[in-house]
């Protein structure tokens, strides 16, 4: 698919944690974050494999696209100039390419330096061949290219990519559906109704026979279209997985080679009155069995934001003890809607309740989702919240010395950043923890 589907479980990425790693690493020594500024590393982006279709009576089989691309890591460098070598020399016999005009290729065709000019930090297209089946090609036939890439910068003037990246072309027959990629839709307005632009092209040379589908959609979004031919669970309620729609279907729709076809009747979802970042996953594999020719297409995701609000609020608490004594201290957190919030793309808590402790207490005892030490507790939420939601956070603090109006902090923040962008209400994203109020 061409994004992860919305289905899977989504956790807080590690590729995240990995970031603030390095982040607290950095901060921790500046000998360490000054080390870190001075690296940089160039990288080729190639899919690992890529399938083409079988020419008809011994010819060539038609053009696929093969998208190819140079990033850095370290945008304290500009990297330019970027040389992307192509060596298509081991698809003699099975494949054939078309070069597009930034490549130069040698005199035998089989080799070609590519101008890809500045280096982006992150991954974009910069390269486009064309890959299509060598006449007389049979099915089952195999060859790999090749890559090799450069460019201007980098703490030492010049980087270079590590070598072994290659992209394995094999000759297939069969179909090959897929999905036109939709465009992402901001300020719709709740109560609103939308169109999913879903169509299915198969670019294989057969035809497939039938075809399946899976549906995601996220909790602010209701199907509307009930086809006979699928079936409807969810929203799913576990916290640990995203609350959501799912369909299955299975619809006896023939898409010859070079067809385009939809579903029986237009596919319709209501934006409801929680929602606000939303999500509909689909996909779409061929039927009776048939393996399609390349998967990489046969899925799409399309983000959907809604104009709303959720107030997200923090209720602080009082207690009262002699020195010696161990108290209760619960406070509690909200979501006063009228939206529901869901990270459904990082899988990062929706929210992070910072914890200042009161002045002569010690947490003897704390919530599993909270961690810290000495006067700092940071509490985690799952990454989704609905409306109406209401979660107590109960600290037992022992009262070390007896301080009148000790008075500690809670603090409501995203996981990353410093506020909440649909809250239209920050005043009461804080509270206070109250031991031996005076009053």
């Amino acid at each position: 698919m061409s994004s992860s589907s919305v289905g899977r479980v989504l956790r807080r990425g590690a590729c995240a944690g990995a970031v603030g790693a390095l982040l607290v690493a950095g901060l921790g020594s500046g000998v360490a974050f000054a080390d870190e500024a001075q690296s940089d590393q160039l990288w080729i982006q190639a899919p690992s494999e890529q399938p083409v279709t079988v020419g008809g009576d011994g010819g060539t089989g038609e053009y696929r696209s093969l998208d190819l691309g140079l990033y850095h890591d370290n945008a304290n460098f500009t990297v330019t100039d970027g040389r992307l070598t192509v060596d298509v020399s081991g698809l003699a016999g099975v494949a054939e390419v078309a070069w597009p005009d930034n490549c130069a290729p040698d005199d035998a065709g089989t080799v070609a330096v590519c101008d890809t000019g500045e280096v982006p930090t992150g991954y974009s297209a910069q390269v486009r061949l064309k890959v299509r089946a060598a006449a007389g090609a049979a099915v089952g036939a195999r060859g790999a290219i090749a890559y090799s890439a450069e460019a201007t910068g980098g703490p030492d003037g010049r980087l270079v990519a590590p070598q072994g990246t290659e992209t394995l072309v094999t000759v297939g027959s069969g179909p090959n559906l897929g999905l036109g990629a939709p465009r992402t839709v901001r300020d719709v307005a709740p109560g609103s109704t939308l169109t999913v632009p879903f169509s299915v092209t198969n670019t294989g040379d057969e035809a497939a026979h039938g075809f399946t589908v899976k549906l995601w959609a996220t909790y602010g979004l209701d199907v509307l279209t009930r086809y006979p031919q699928c079936t409807y669970t969810g929203p799913d309620d576990n916290v640990e997985y995203t609350p959501m729609t799912y369909v299955t279907c299975s619809f006896d729709t023939e898409v010859a080679p070079g067809a385009t076809v939809g579903l029986p009747e237009p596919l319709r979802l209501a934006v409801t009155g929680h929602a606000l970042y939303e999500r509909f996953d689909y996909e779409v594999q061929p039927g009776g069995g048939a393996t399609d020719l390349d998967g990489s297409d046969n899925g799409q995701s399309w983000s959907i934001g809604a104009r709303n609000t959720a107030d997200f609020a923090v209720h602080g608490t009082q207690v009262s003890g002699a020195a010696g004594d161990t108290v209760t201290a619960a406070f509690r957190f909200t979501n006063q809607g009228p939206a529901w919030v869901g990270n459904v793309n990082s899988g990062d808590p929706v929210a992070v309740l910072d914890f200042y402790l009161p002045e002569g207490t010690t947490a003897t005892s704390v919530p599993d989702t909270c961690d810290g030490a000495g006067g700092h507790y940071a509490c985690t939420l799952p990454m989704w919240t609905k409306p109406d939601l209401d979660v107590s956070f109960p600290f037992r603090l022992r009262i070390d010395r007896v301080v009148p109006d000790a008075t500690g902090r809670v603090v409501a923040r995203p996981d990353y950043g410093t506020s909440f962008a649909f809250d239209p209400d920050t005043g009461n994203n804080s509270a206070e923890v109250t031991v031996n109020p005076s009053a």
